[in-house]
Formats: structure tokens, sequence, C-alpha cells
């Protein structure tokens, strides 16, 4: 496995293998990977011929600086992680290597994409989730780019973006990988004591109370029931939408095909984001 961190090396590697009419599939990561992660590098190398992986932890889409600081930082553990399946190259760059003094940061008009759920609680978020992704894009070019539904307000802004931009990539968004307890796989539940851990599960426990309430009940109704039942735990909720899959408006006396819920909460100081799907 070949490991760069400088963008002109390894566009000359993507270029060898374009050339030799190879189709490239991309990972973007923040690394701390873990199965969940796993799981989109597997489909990726399913699906095309060479298999990239980007490692970065991206300053511009935190708004909290002390998140920013606390993220985990495993290079040298995930790069021996992504050798154990063969992945073919891993992209690890600098700050400066991806943001150089002399370039323009994107500025794309999201809409109510930025402005709902996450945009609502982390004000500029999506501008440097753009900004990064359209950077990553633009160094890699690759054929399908493969996101995860754990964060599925940030995969309707990637999908969004590539369309905006006229980019020719296919986003292919991967199911939400999940232990067997039903806690969703995050590099933020290296933070989480065991004790934590098992507090956790209520997020996914109050996921799947909506979808069992929601044969019997409106919109607006399930999310007062969940949110009444998810404080009976000791997590303190962000918020809890149930929203349009495409629009991500919030959903309140009818249902529609692929109605989601998202929620957010905090186990301690860690920011943990789930959703399931309820209508399907």
């Amino acid at each position: 496995m070949k490991v760069y961190s400088d963008i002109i090396a390894l566009q000359e590697y993507i270029s060898l293998m374009k050339s030799e009419g190879k189709t490239i599939g991309f990972v973007p990561t923040m690394g701390a990977l873990h199965y969940g992660h796993i799981s989109l590098v597997s489909s990726a190398m399913s699906q095309c011929d060479i298999t990239i992986v980007s490692i970065f932890v991206n300053p511009t889409q935190f708004n909290n600086a002390d998140d920013l600081l606390k993220y985990p930082r495993t290079l040298e553990a995930d790069v021996e992680l992504l050798s154990t399946i063969n992945c073919d190259a891993v992209f690890a760059p600098s700050v400066e290597e991806m943001y150089p003094k002399n370039r323009d940061s994107i500025q794309l008009d999201l809409g109510n994409l930025a402005n709902l759920m996450e945009g609502q609680f982390r004000p500029g978020h999506f501008d440097g989730v753009v900004d990064v992704v359209s950077r990553l894009f633009e160094i890699v070019k690759p054929t399908k780019a493969f996101f995860g539904l754990k964060d599925f307000q940030q995969v309707s802004v990637i999908t969004f973006m590539t369309k905006k931009l006229n980019l020719p990539i296919e986003i292919i968004a991967c199911p939400t990988l999940r232990e067997d307890s039903g806690l969703a796989m995050s590099s933020r539940n290296m933070r989480l004591s065991e004790l934590g851990k098992k507090d956790a599960l209520h997020i996914y426990r109050s996921l799947s109370l909506a979808k069992e309430l929601a044969s019997n009940f409106s919109p607006t109704e399930v999310k007062e029931k969940v949110i009444t039942y998810f404080k009976e735990g000791s997590l303190e909720l962000e918020y809890l939408e149930i929203v349009n899959p495409t629009t991500l408006e919030s959903l309140n006396s009818e249902w529609i095909n692929g109605a989601t819920a998202c929620i957010v909460a905090y186990c301690g100081d860690v920011r943990l984001i789930d959703n399931l799907k309820l209508i399907d």
C-alpha cells in the first residue's frame, strides 16, 4: 500500500492508474478509523479498480476549537489497519498542503441544506465540509466517492455540491454500521468510557422507538413521544428531527417514503450523531 502526503506524488500515481484504464474509488475520512470506515473502503474496493483513502482532520469544519483539539488522531494505526485489507493508497496531507496560502475557498450557496439541523447548531460547518471535499475531489478526481449515511445531512450536502459543480463523480451512500449493541460506529466513540458506551445506547433505542411508533402516529406526535422518552436517560439531547430525506425539512402531519429521524446528543462532552429511516 502506498502512503502519500504530497499532492503531486499522489496525482502522478493516479494519472498512471487512469492511463491504464483503471477506475478510482475514493473514501475521504478524518482518520481514527473503525469498521464503519472499513465497510466504506470494502465497498470502494468491490466497485472500483483502485481505492484511495484520505486521512485529514479538517480544521475548517470545526466550529468548536476544543472539539478539534480533542478529535482523535491515530494515523499510524489507521495506515496499519488499511494495509491489512489491501487498500491501494492513503493520502494523509498536512493542513499546509491542503490549504496553500494562494488558494481561494469555494463559495457555494447550499440553501436550506446548510441552515437545518447541523447547520443551525454548527454555523459554518458545511462551508468547511464543502471546501475540504471539493478540494479533495479536485486532487483525486475519483470515479466514485463513498460516504456513510451516519452523517445523513453531510451526504445530502455533498450530493448537492457534486451536482451543482457539475463534477463527473458518482456519490455512493453506504449504510450505517453498528456495534452488536446498536451503537452507531463513530470515531468519537473512542472518547467514551465503558459506562458512556452503555449510556449512548439510549440514542439507538430512541430511534428504534420512533420507527415503532411511526405506523400509528404523525411525525409531530412521534417526535414528541420520543423526546419524552429520551429525557428519561442520562444524555443531553441537542435535537431530534423527523425529516424529508431529500429536502431535510421537518415532517409534521404527513409521512413520506424515506422519512428519517435524525438525532444529536451529548454523552458527557462527546457529541454523538445518528439517524434511522422510519418509513421504507
